[in-house]
């Protein structure tokens, strides 16, 4: 008896968190398909003029084109400077690995607002004045800790022996890796790579020290979206966002599989 009140009160606070997280997004999807020119929930009529008014809308597209140039170019960085990192940890290349392994971490640790300011005065003393050239420098430190972390993880259940059995098998250096490597350790690249691009087309909190008038990137041009014009196409870009987010999971499931991924 006392098992089942305990399996029960399980399955209600499991419920309830389902709840408390799935509601804010469910709430935004339905006012996207509002009649309405306001925020307003339940919504009024069944429309889909806020998604016609996304082209419209000043500056949302050539901030959302801006988000996903950084991200993919912050991303491609991070997974080739956080591999190498990761492989020199785990192989023993640098000394004291695990002390670079928790430094590399800190981006993460630290407050976002403080990484932005260090980012933003470090950007001044070295005289980059560029805004697209320092959010990708920055979007990197932010990103690297994610991808470093996820192959580290990978790396640590890797036999690097079987490296050189390819070898004496007859695979070249490069083949052996293509072969053996990569495939061990492509949850954690794939999963590192989403973690990491989601990390920095969101990026709030220290892209806004380092954008310009003419430099802005969706998150913000979304914030002066809603002070602005606060209207439903902001919930269109959301649902457009969250859409987005569900076909890089299906990606990475047709591609890896989640349960490897989740397992990293």
């Amino acid at each position: 008896m006392i098992a089942r009140l305990a399996l029960g009160f399980c399955w209600c606070m499991l419920a309830l968190v389902l709840i408390f997280l799935f509601a804010p997004i469910l709430i935004v999807v339905a006012v996207s398909f509002t009649e309405s020119p306001i925020f307003a929930f339940p919504p009024t009529g069944f429309s889909l003029r806020w998604y016609g008014a996304i082209r419209n809308a000043d500056g949302l597209i050539a901030a959302a084109w801006l988000s996903a140039q950084i991200a993919l170019m912050a991303t491609a960085t991070s997974l080739v400077l956080g591999t190498l990192a990761a492989i020199a940890v785990v192989r023993r290349m640098v000394p004291a690995g695990e002390a670079v392994a928790a430094f590399m971490a800190s981006p993460v640790m630290i407050p976002g607002l403080v990484l932005g300011i260090a980012m933003l005065q470090a950007a001044r003393a070295f005289g980059l004045t560029d805004a697209y050239s320092t959010l990708l420098m920055a979007h990197v430190v932010v990103t690297m800790p994610f991808v470093m972390r996820t192959v580290l993880a990978s790396l640590s259940l890797f036999n690097f022996d079987m490296v050189d059995a390819a070898r004496t098998l007859g695979c070249s250096y490069p083949m052996a890796l293509w072969r053996v490597l990569v495939p061990g350790i492509l949850p954690g690249f794939m999963s590192g790579a989403l973690f990491a691009f989601i990390a920095s087309f969101d990026n709030y909190p220290v892209s806004i020290f380092l954008v310009n008038v003419r430099t802005k990137t969706l998150p913000i041009q979304l914030l002066n979206q809603v002070e602005i014009s606060p209207d439903p196409t902001v919930a269109a870009v959301a649902t457009l966002l969250i859409l987005a987010t569900v076909a890089a999971l299906i990606a990475c499931d047709r591609l890896v599989g989640l349960r490897r991924m989740a397992s990293i």
